[in-house]
């Protein structure tokens, strides 16, 4: 029995990998609440990590969120996800845990980087400045888990997923990530009976998405390589634009109105794709549908709006 670590257990990503740690067996899961572990208080996870003393850590915690909460608090959110890496980390390492994944982001990637983006593109150009200060702090939690491998020779290594969605996900009307947001106004638009939804920008960015379950199986599939690499993309391999998904996901509530753009709002990044073709050579492939995942996402956030625990 493997004692393993999820830091960020109660978010979207962490709630996945704790499902899937049960489903697979043989792990010993640790979690702490917020309340009772401040993953920036440097003391408080040193001492943590050296009474727990994982086996493995996973990474997943973070302070997360759109365009509108990245460019409104990028001070936030690059401290307390810098902090996070490093706690982490170091602390991990001073506790002797072998085997650390740090969960990343495709947003690590250069603005205008070769489409479908690869792994050594990183650092070879400016990044999108509406999420620059999140991006900074990811790609140094990634080269925290690179230098510490070269240096003390540990299995810290990193995954950088594609867009995510799915169960659990924080469905605030300007702060949440595209698919929440699509998800929230479109129910609350079919529920007054609206003519039209407007959507932000300009409707024509192409984005790539993988359901958070998809992520898990990945994120464990990395963890019993033998020799991983540094860090590996994580996504589905294809994508589509803004609108096609705003007519997914209108199809998969059930509003039959018309969908409008709003071209003053920010579009982001024009396209961002992941190569995924490292992550496929070791023989892990996602199995969620878009469409399956959209309805299976719908119903959750309907469930939790009926029991009162949506993250609104």
């Amino acid at each position: 029995m493997q004692k393993l670590f999820i830091a960020g257990h109660n978010g979207m990503v962490g709630s996945a990998l704790v499902r899937e740690a049960a489903k697979r067996g043989g792990f010993d899961v640790l979690t702490a609440t917020r309340e009772a572990l401040d993953l920036c208080n440097q003391a408080a996870v040193f001492a943590y990590l050296a009474e727990k003393k994982p086996d493995l850590v996973i990474i997943a915690a973070a302070k997360v969120g759109g365009i509108h909460a990245n460019a409104t608090y990028p001070a936030a959110f690059i401290y307390e996800n810098l902090t996070i890496a490093a706690n982490l980390v170091e602390g991990c390492r001073r506790a002797g845990v072998g085997r650390v994944l740090f969960l990343g982001s495709s947003c690590i990637y250069p603005q205008l980087a070769p489409q479908p983006m690869p792994e050594d593109c990183l650092l070879s150009g400016p990044l999108e400045p509406s999420n620059e200060a999140y991006a900074i702090a990811k790609i140094a939690g990634l080269k925290l888990c690179q230098h510490y491998r070269s240096q003390y020779g540990l299995a810290y290594h990193s995954a950088m997923p594609t867009n995510l969605y799915g169960p659990g996900d924080n469905y605030h009307p300007e702060n949440s990530h595209v698919i929440p947001a699509l998800l929230r106004r479109f129910h609350e638009a079919t529920r007054r009976g609206d003519a039209a939804v407007t959507i932000w920008g300009t409707g024509t960015p192409r984005r790539e998405f993988l359901h958070v379950d998809d992520l898990a199986t990945a994120c464990f599939h990395l963890l019993a390589l033998a020799n991983p690499p540094d860090w590996v993309n994580v996504g589905v391999g294809a994508d589509l634009t803004i609108m096609e998904l705003a007519a997914l996901v209108a199809r998969a509530t059930g509003f039959n109105g018309a969908i409008l753009t709003d071209p003053g709002k920010p579009d982001g990044t024009p396209r961002k794709l992941l190569d995924v073709a490292r992550i496929r050579a070791t023989g892990w492939a996602p199995q969620v549908s878009l469409e399956t995942g959209l309805a299976a996402a719908y119903a959750d956030f309907r469930a939790s709006l009926a029991s009162g625990e949506a993250r609104l």
